[in-house]
């Protein structure tokens, strides 16, 4: 493989560092498989410890869209469709707000607020009114993944009210994340981001984490749900903790590092 192939597939990023995030890529589809839940925010988690800060979300958001539109699609004939249009105007409202406010943050705070975000996702849950009122979940989670990425934990609380069949609550929960993906990189775009530089970095991604869903179908019935998310929940607040010590260590003690 040539060396122009190889920084197009990487972004630009070092070849140790790109493989971890394939390998990441592969482990969150195969958690999301399992669980329904968790993988995107372990995928968060480890980018966030691993790029540019800058580039963080964007490019977080186009891998997720490329899994959820996978996901979606093989299972389009079970989505359920009436919360989708007070969801969709929901998103769209905080996606406008969320972009009016972003660009000013700077690197470590979205390091911090990501890594906090997470260990809350873990820690706690979304309040139950939100599962009532798809507009609201809509604004609300489309807000805050202007700034965080992770916020699926959100719509798979909303989606687990309407009591749906498994299939169809997997299939649903795709569809809306998908929707809310899709415009949160249109309006990075429109703020200015430059997604070629990632192009190949991104469609990498994508085909690890469609190697994990394949892989998550034949190997998860076999492992206790119990214990890997026991496992999982340890995983994602080691990353995340180390994540706030590094955005803390750069606005204390600029030369410190992990």
């Amino acid at each position: 493989m040539s060396g122009s192939l190889v920084a197009w597939l990487s972004g630009g990023l070092e070849a140790p560092v790109a493989l971890a995030l394939l390998a990441t890529s592969f482990a969150g589809s195969f958690i999301t498989v399992a669980l329904g839940i968790g993988g995107g925010a372990l995928l968060l988690a480890v980018m966030a410890n691993l790029m540019p800060p800058a580039a963080l979300i964007p490019v977080h958001g186009v891998v997720q869209l490329g899994s959820n539109a996978l996901r979606a699609g093989v299972l389009w004939r079970h989505v359920h469709w009436p919360p989708f249009a007070a969801f969709a105007l929901g998103t769209l409202a905080g996606v406008a707000l969320g972009g009016a406010v972003v660009v000013r943050l700077p690197g470590p705070v979205v390091q911090a607020g990501v890594g906090a975000f997470v260990i809350w996702s873990v820690l706690a849950r979304p309040p139950a009114w939100l599962a009532r009122f798809p507009a609201v979940t809509g604004l609300v989670s489309a807000f805050l993944t202007m700034f965080f990425g992770a916020t699926g934990v959100f719509v798979a609380n909303f989606t687990k009210s309407l009591r749906l069949p498994r299939q169809a609550h997997v299939a649903t929960h795709a569809v809306l994340m998908t929707l809310q993906h899709g415009l949160k990189i249109a309006a990075f775009g429109l703020l200015g981001f430059a997604y070629g530089p990632w192009a190949g970095f991104i469609l990498a991604m994508i085909a690890a984490g469609f190697l994990g869903t394949l892989a998550g179908r034949h190997v998860l019935l076999r492992i206790s749900d119990r214990g890997f998310r026991r496992a999982l929940d340890v995983v994602l607040i080691l990353v995340s903790l180390r994540l706030i010590w590094n955005a803390l260590a750069a606005w204390l003690w600029p030369e410190v590092r992990l």
